[in-house]
């Protein structure tokens, strides 16, 4: 008969015939599988990451050639079309605007009447001065009269000094009243003329700048007033204020032949020649302000258009007919990296560090010599950390 208390021991006892192999592996396959995921999820950021990046926004520009004096030119430089006679046409006087004869585009000529202000008060004035002028003329004919007869009398003897030299006396002062109203009236019509605007010179008027019942003062003291009415300037004093670089200014010499081409009109072009290079420099600029003048001008040219100046070599015909083209980029296309000139160009959605060797400066292009081909389009002003197969977007 079995023993009840050793069945109870053996139930307590260890089989050794299980093996460790044998235990239960859900933990140990649960934690293996988490390391494989996220060694996947790993792998799968760094190879995607550059297509999930967003893509820089940019601007483009295309490499091209151009042909002509734009790629004869030595130097060239943009500027503006100015008058060197202008002027803002005002009255002396002060006063509301009672006339205005021209308009913006009317030629005026030198002494003429552009515009009148309100004078009557000032006509009343001038009507006045002559009433007493000519009332003073009238006091010296009769001391002068009666100075001549006292003088008779005194020759022989019929009145004293005293009484002769009172007459001189009173003639002197009647002399000296014409000579004041005389004054007088010279004072008035001076006030009347400067309420009388007249164009200083001949020309064309640009602006109006003031219309009829408006308050022209002199210094437009009060913002309800105006300082002129008028802006006139002499067509034919036209020429280009260009600013050149610093680093460009040795190739400009006055007298040197020129090409201008207005924004305006690109297939019109203009000969000219240098003739001032102003003796400062714009500090913040870096450049000389050059001025240009035209030697062909016709109409169309108008103060205030913009302009680009190609600037000749003195030995080169300045006729611009060449058949040589030059490979150019905007210049705000051209960064440094490491030391060296180079362009990021636009492959698809990504871009490209291109290293290039550059030649003259050609307004706001700059001549490729290699590295890039004309239809290659590359960006704008690219950020300082751009690098090559950086993902973008071009806008407009």
């Amino acid at each position: 008969m079995a023993d009840p208390n050793n069945s109870d021991l053996n139930a307590l006892r260890i089989d050794r015939s299980k093996k460790f192999d044998d235990r239960p592996r859900s933990k140990v396959w649960k934690w293996l599988f988490l390391a494989v995921l996220l060694a996947v999820v790993v792998i799968a950021y760094f190879l995607l990451r550059n297509r999930v990046a967003p893509a820089t926004k940019v601007k483009s520009t295309t490499v091209t050639y151009i042909t002509g004096s734009a790629s004869q030119a030595s130097l060239v430089a943009s500027g503006y079309v100015v008058a060197q006679r202008k002027a803002e046409v005002a009255s002396k006087g002060t006063g509301r605007l009672k006339y205005l004869g021209f308009e913006e585009g009317d030629t005026v000529h030198t002494g003429q009447v552009i515009a009148e202000l309100e004078n009557d008060d000032i006509r009343a004035e001038v009507a006045l001065a002559k009433a007493n002028l000519m009332n003073a003329e009238a006091d010296s004919l009769n001391a002068g009269r009666i100075y001549r007869r006292q003088q008779k009398l005194y020759d022989s003897s019929a009145v004293t000094k005293v009484a002769l030299e009172d007459a001189e006396t009173a003639y002197l002062r009647a002399k000296a009243s014409v000579a004041a109203a005389q004054a007088n009236v010279e004072a008035a019509e001076v006030n009347m003329e400067n309420t009388i605007i007249r164009a200083p010179f001949s020309g064309t008027v640009l602006t109006k700048n003031a219309d009829v019942g408006e308050v022209v003062a002199p210094f437009a003291s009060s913002s309800s007033s105006k300082g002129s009415v008028v802006t006139l300037a002499d067509m034919g004093s036209l020429e280009v204020e260009a600013d050149v670089s610093e680093a460009n200014i040795y190739k400009v010499f006055v007298g040197q032949k020129c090409n201008i081409v207005l924004d305006a009109y690109p297939d019109r072009t203009y000969a000219g020649e240098v003739k001032k290079i102003v003796p400062t420099a714009d500090r913040a600029r870096a450049t000389v302000l050059t001025k240009v003048a035209f030697t062909n001008i016709d109409g169309r040219v108008l103060p205030e258009m913009s302009a680009r100046v190609n600037f000749f070599p003195k030995e080169m015909d300045t006729t611009g007919q060449s058949a040589s083209r030059t490979l150019v980029v905007d210049k705000e296309a051209i960064t440094t990296r490491d030391d060296r000139k180079v362009v990021f160009r636009i492959v698809k959605d990504r871009v490209e560090m291109v290293p290039i060797a550059i030649g003259r400066q050609l307004g706001d292009m700059t001549e490729i010599d290699s590295g890039l081909s004309e239809g290659d389009r590359v960006v704008l002003s690219p950020p300082g950390k751009m690098a090559t197969g950086d993902k973008i977007e071009v806008t407009p």
